[in-house]
């Protein structure tokens, strides 16, 4: 029976189900749901607490082990088991389905699974914990329900948040739950109860949004210029080395380029995404149409004369130059530099 974190606190008051699956991969959703499930079975009587981590080489036999012993010092016990990359490999999705199957009626199963990929989602031994117990699935949050978290959870800690602190808070964490979480508890520490405006999150809290080099590439590629600016200047501010930076983007970079290449020559262009997996592939199609070949190899020649500037070989404004790049690449006009001159995005 699927459950969502939001609604599970009340599917627990209604009693214990024998199983549940967690999976997902927002950390702070996760955790307190483990949480709670915990804090009901201590309160129903389950004391005793086994924790078994799925990791190579597992003997599965452990978990059929555990099951099946008599507790030494209570009649209830919680067995957790850890599986973070979502797949027990067939001897333990047989051993999933068998315990599913006959749950020990004193033993209570908690699985946190990772997050689970489509084809795992229809496994046998899914479907089967999913009848026999509870499934809940974290989702990350978008926009507007990372917004909606963040202002309940500075109304739970007793704080009375206008629009503006409520916006700057939720950026500064930058979807960050844990780190949201954290952020709120520093503001409970710190600060009484009551009302909270902007300036008073600018005096507390510490910018939470860390941000790498391929974020920033990233939101180029998805053509966000507005989160371009925003990682850029939150990676010079972190002190990231430029060639850091350059790294990342010149590697994506040779990558459009060599597949725009291949496209206008009539070859397959599928060649040059052999070293991309996953939705960055997506990311890298949809940006390939953006401009045409011509303008990827001006971009990636534009790299070389950075990467000639880092090592002090040109001369230029290396953070200008660069944030024209990127502007570039996720198709916004840059304004015309030593660099941008030979960038036509047309």
């Amino acid at each position: 029976m699927k459950q969502s974190p939001r609604t599970l606190e009340a599917s627990l008051q209604k009693g214990l189900a024998p199983i549940y699956l967690i999976s997902g991969d927002e950390p702070l959703q996760a955790m307190e749901c483990g949480d709670l499930i915990r804090r009901e079975a201590r309160r129903q009587g389950f004391t005793e607490r086994q924790v078994l981590q799925v990791e190579t080489g597992f003997d599965w036999s452990a978990l059929q082990g555990e099951a099946a012993a008599m507790s030494l010092f209570a009649e209830k016990k919680l067995i957790e088991l850890r599986m973070p990359g979502g797949k027990p490999g067939m001897a333990g999705g047989k051993v999933l389905r068998a315990y599913a199957d006959q749950p020990p009626p004193d033993n209570l199963l908690v699985i946190h699974a990772g997050k689970l990929d489509g084809s795992t989602k229809r496994s046998a031994w899914v479907k089967a914990l999913d009848k026999a117990g509870v499934w809940i699935e974290v989702w990350e949050l978008n926009p507007a329900q990372t917004l909606q978290f963040v202002g309940e959870r500075l109304r739970q800690a007793g704080f009375r948040p206008d629009q503006e602190a409520l916006r700057l808070l939720t950026e500064r964490v930058e979807g960050n739950l844990l780190a949201a979480a954290q952020e709120i508890e520093k503001l409970r520490l710190i600060r009484e109860p009551g009302p909270l405006s902007a300036e008073d999150v600018i005096q507390a809290v510490a910018d939470s949004a860390r941000y790498d080099p391929f974020e920033l590439i990233d939101a180029a590629l998805i053509g966000d210029a507005h989160r371009v600016i925003r990682i850029l200047q939150g990676l010079h501010g972190e002190g990231v080395h430029e060639a850091q930076i350059l790294w990342a983007v010149s590697r994506d970079l040779r990558i459009l380029a060599d597949f725009s290449a291949r496209q206008a020559r009539g070859a397959n262009p599928e060649t040059a995404l052999r070293a991309v997996w996953g939705a960055r592939k997506n990311l890298i199609l949809r940006a390939a149409r953006r401009h045409s070949a011509d303008a990827w190899a001006a971009m990636l020649r534009c790299c070389v004369r950075l990467d000639r500037m880092i090592k002090g070989l040109a001369q230029g404004n290396l953070q200008d130059e660069l944030l024209q790049l990127l502007l570039t690449v996720a198709g916004e006009p840059a304004i015309r530099s030593n660099c941008g001159k030979s960038m036509d995005p047309s």
